[in-house]
Order: C-alpha cells, then structure tokens, then sequence
C-alpha cells in the first residue's frame, strides 16, 4: 500500500522532471526559463494583473517577482500600463507573445513524454483526484 509519503514524493518526482526537461528545452529553443514562460502564460491568461497578483500566480515573492518583471521589460517580453489609481499593470509586447507560443509548444512535448503515456480518462481522474488533496 502506498504511503502518504510515497505519494508526496512521486509527485514531486513528476514535477521536478517537467521543470527541469521544460527549463532544458526552453531556454535551448526560446531563450527563456520555465519561471518566465509562466510569468508569460499567466499575463496572456490574464491581462492586467498587478505585480502582486502576478507574484501570487505564479508562486513568487512580491520582491523576486518585482525584479523578474524588471529583466523581462529589459528583454522587451512584457511591459508595464497605467492601471486604476497607482496602480501598474503588464502586458505582454509581440516578442513576448512569441515566446509564450512557442513555449506552449514546448510545455506540450514535455508533459507529452509523461502525461501523455495516461489516457484521458485516467488524466481526468488524476486531476480529480489532485484536486480533491488540495481541496478544491
């Protein structure tokens, strides 16, 4: 029977080699890191989030995120708008768009060498069951 422990740590297994795989192919292919591709995907899923809402969304400190946000604006793969009030927004610019599209494809091929060995329904049921430990 499978410990909790065992669990936990397959887990972490399967994520660390998507990172490390992802890390690999992005920054050979695309220039990027896996952190800055997420920092991408979440401006593109959500336009406008705050620096704040950004460092949340994608598991930063409102610090490293801030600092992050600097070099990829200095890269000329987001950019900062005015928002309500002080607020500051980002956005992606057209070379960061690229970069996001190419590196979905790439996120793609990584999570195919794993994920794709499960059909759909055993991917659904993995999902729930995830899901359902987070307590969503």
């Amino acid at each position: 029977m499978a410990s909790q422990q065992d669990v936990a740590l397959a887990v972490k297994r399967l994520q660390w080699r998507h990172h490390r795989e992802a890390n690999r192919k992005l920054s050979a292919q695309v220039g990027i890191s896996l952190v800055q591709w997420d920092v991408l995907r979440r401006i593109e899923q959500s336009p406008g989030l705050s620096l704040h809402a950004l460092a949340e969304a994608t598991f930063q400190t409102d610090q490293s995120m801030g600092e992050l946000a600097k070099r990829m604006i200095d890269r000329e793969l987001i950019k900062r708008v005015d928002g309500a009030g002080r607020a500051v927004r980002h956005e992606l610019t057209s070379r960061g768009r690229t970069a996001y599209q190419a590196g979905a494809g790439i996120l793609d091929e990584v999570l195919a060498e794993t994920l794709g060995r499960l059909g759909v329904e055993e991917r659904s049921t993995l999902l729930g069951l995830i899901d359902k430990a987070l307590g969503d």
